[in-house]
């Protein structure tokens, strides 16, 4: 029995190897595939470093934009509208806060003053406040998430947890190695050696997953969010599968087209990756984190872009001040700018959360898990 059992196991290991070998290949491979079919070198889009180049876009267009926002409001609206039309429950039980949430709010202060600081005796070691500052802010949202529910994501799933932050650095790289085909952010600052940039922003970027995740378990503590999206709508599919067929070649071919006409498909850096994911795990006969949605139950769905849109916030507004920015350069919408992003570049972050619940449940993370619904909102 326990030969069989260890058999079974290493059988799943074997297939979960394999898809998740198919889910690379689509999800690198195609756009180098459209770059290599517009007659680009594919050398460019190798770099194993975050871009630091500007390129020239095309310019604003009230036609594009105007396109886009109806585009991005039918789509958040309904969402907006469900969770200011609900109320919250009675006031909750209050815990201690604990001590390491001080340690968060220490890490946030002294890093923040000494991101924005315009002394020259600073600026060695401005670049390098930005992991010591989220470091902070997932102490602190996981320290508000146990004074209001007795604990958070740090202490239900210590090991999974930290297993977020290797996850998180290859996870944004991908999204950084995207950008080399669309060129939609770039970075600057005092010139560095490309070891030293490739280490420095693998430790930024370890902390994406754990920030997004560690807010969407703060989030479950609000009744007015768990009411709102508990008993929503139920998304019925009758045939998941061959929406997963359709669903994989479209956006398996957006990917394509994605490389070789970025300046007008760019927008798919954010929405082909997700929808690769989702139709693999519906084809593989798995549960996907947005299974929930067909009883009625939009919290994955709803919690993490929610998340998403908080972090993202406050990435931008931190990086505002800093000595070493990232700058946006987005054709067609490059305007009305929320400290350097374009306003419309934040509905970016809606599918990005999804991106980001998706990633964390496949390490066993479900924020919504158990979240009670007796919380104030």
């Amino acid at each position: 029995m326990a030969w069989g059992q260890k058999r079974a196991n290493k059988f799943d290991w074997l297939v979960g190897i394999t898809w998740g070998l198919v889910a690379a290949g689509l999800l690198v491979l195609p756009p180098l595939a459209g770059a290599l079919f517009s007659g680009e070198p594919l050398s460019q889009y190798l770099s194993l470093q975050p871009s630091t180049l500007y390129v020239e876009h095309p310019p604003f267009s009230w036609p594009v934009f105007i396109l886009l926002s109806l585009l991005i409001l039918t789509c958040i609206l309904p969402l907006f509208y469900r969770l200011m039309s609900v109320t919250g429950g009675p006031a909750p039980q209050q815990f201690s806060f604990p001590w390491w949430g001080w340690l968060g709010i220490a890490l946030i202060t002294l890093n923040w003053l000494l991101a924005w600081t315009d002394f020259d005796t600073t600026s060695d070691w401005q670049r390098y406040t930005f992991t010591p500052l989220w470091l902070g802010y997932i102490l602190l949202i996981n320290a508000l998430t146990v004074k209001r529910s007795g604990s958070c994501l740090l202490l239900k799933q210590p090991g999974k947890f930290i297993l977020l932050f290797p996850a998180s650095i290859l996870f944004w790289w991908f999204f950084e190695y995207l950008n080399h085909f669309v060129h939609n952010w770039y970075y600057i600052g005092p010139p560095i050696s490309t070891v030293t940039r490739v280490l420095t922003a693998s430790l930024s970027f370890s902390t994406v997953l754990p920030a997004v995740m560690s807010t969407a378990c703060w989030m479950t503590t609000f009744s007015r969010i768990n009411h709102a999206y508990t008993n929503y709508w139920k998304l019925r599919i009758s045939c998941p599968r061959l929406l997963a067929i359709l669903g994989l070649t479209a956006s398996t071919l957006s990917l394509f087209a994605l490389g070789a006409w970025p300046d007008s498909l760019y927008p798919l850096v954010w929405v082909s990756p997700l929808i690769v994911l989702l139709s693999l795990q519906v084809l593989a006969e798995k549960q996907t984190v947005f299974s929930s949605m067909q009883k009625g139950d939009w919290r994955p769905f709803s919690l993490s872009a929610l998340a998403s849109l908080q972090c993202g916030f406050f990435w931008e507004m931190w990086n505002y001040g800093s000595a070493a920015p990232w700058k946006y350069n987005i054709p067609y919408v490059d305007r009305f700018h929320i400290f350097e992003m374009p306003l419309l570049g934040y509905a970016g972050y809606f599918p990005f959360g999804l991106e980001c619940i998706l990633v964390a449940s496949l390490l066993g993370i479900e924020v919504h898990k158990g979240s009670s619904t007796s919380h104030t909102s």
